[in-house]
């Protein structure tokens, strides 16, 4: 047996740094050269040709990578490409059908039931549909001037989707440098949080809050408890507890998140039985991961989403709570 500092030795003396697979960044480098070669003849057809739509339905029918192109140039995600889509699919909204060819594409019918389309399904319908490759296109140039998105979509997303993003001019491929730069800083920024609207509504109404662990959880299930979003009024006497979860994206730890809160409510009814576990459970993300949300949704007292409706909804449960107008 090696002592610890011939093992920490060894990591120190024979540390790669950065460990590099020089077979794949080879194949890696000729997929990033293929897309900037692609890209670089959108550029030069749209100087000789101008701008038009048809130059990237083509891009979207005859290139293999050409979706990837497209979402390089205007910095729109392929996983927040896929909710838009599934958006569409879910509402009916008259301009938004219009504008994505809508009735010549989808022919479910909309409602709860439908489920996010598989990767190879967009690829199919964007080789093999015209309307629906008219349609995405539409979306890159026009999106923004629709009022539907521009009320759904956050604003950092919402200026990708312009026509002109599809130009190659300086100021716009500048801006999509800095918000492919940006986009981790900005998500993990807590003024973006919903959670905030939690902490105003409170804030508001002047009931106390607290966050973190339960003391009874900790003495009786510490291989179980968890930290608490809201404890409110406080951790000696609570009388509703809050978790939050809000997806835009979706995951396969869906499933086992909602089985770990299903766990927490039992424990919390067997310790904290004068609590109302309340959980905030929005996002598309959970939209279309239909199974897990109603496992989650079964762990909770009530559910709220963060539409204005359901803040009122819980703004009054508050004040009946704690008898405050």
């Amino acid at each position: 047996m090696k002592s610890a500092d011939e093992k920490f030795n060894t990591v120190i003396h024979k540390n790669t740094f950065w460990y590099f697979n020089a077979d794949f960044e080879e194949e890696y480098e000729a997929y990033i050269n293929s897309l900037k070669e692609t890209l670089l003849i959108v550029n030069n057809k749209i100087k000789t040709e101008g701008l038009k739509k048809e130059i990237f339905e083509r891009l979207l029918q005859e290139k293999e990578n050409g979706l990837t192109a497209m979402l390089a140039l205007t910095g729109f995600s392929y996983e927040l490409l896929k909710r838009l889509i599934t958006l569409t699919r879910i509402v009916d909204n008259r301009e938004l059908n219009a504008l994505t060819y809508k009735t010549k594409w989808d022919t479910e019918a909309n409602g709860a039931n439908i489920s996010e389309w598989k990767d190879q399904k967009i690829i199919n319908l964007l080789k093999n549909n015209e309307h629906f490759r008219k349609g995405i296109v539409n979306i890159f140039f026009e999106g923004g001037s629709i009022p539907f998105l521009a009320r759904t979509i956050p604003l950092f997303e919402l200026k990708k989707l312009s026509i002109s993003k599809l130009g190659f001019k300086l100021p716009e491929l500048i801006d999509t440098l800095v918000r492919y730069k940006e986009k981790g800083s900005y998500s993990a920024k807590r003024k973006n949080n919903p959670e905030t609207v939690i902490e105003k509504l409170l804030d508001k109404l002047d009931i106390t809050f607290e966050t973190g662990d339960l003391s009874e959880l900790i003495d009786n299930a510490p291989n179980n408890k968890r930290t608490m979003d809201f404890i409110i009024p406080n951790k000696q006497n609570p009388l509703i507890i809050i978790e939050s979860s809000f997806l835009a994206t979706t995951s396969s730890g869906q499933g086992d998140k909602s089985k770990t809160e299903i766990s927490i409510n039992l424990l919390l009814n067997k310790h904290y039985p004068k609590a109302k576990f309340i959980g905030f459970i929005d996002g598309i993300g959970w939209y279309v991961r239909k199974e897990d949300l109603k496992r989650m949704v079964a762990a909770y007292d009530d559910v709220f989403t963060f539409h204005i409706d359901e803040i009122r909804r819980f703004e009054t449960l508050l004040k009946e709570t704690f008898n405050v107008d």
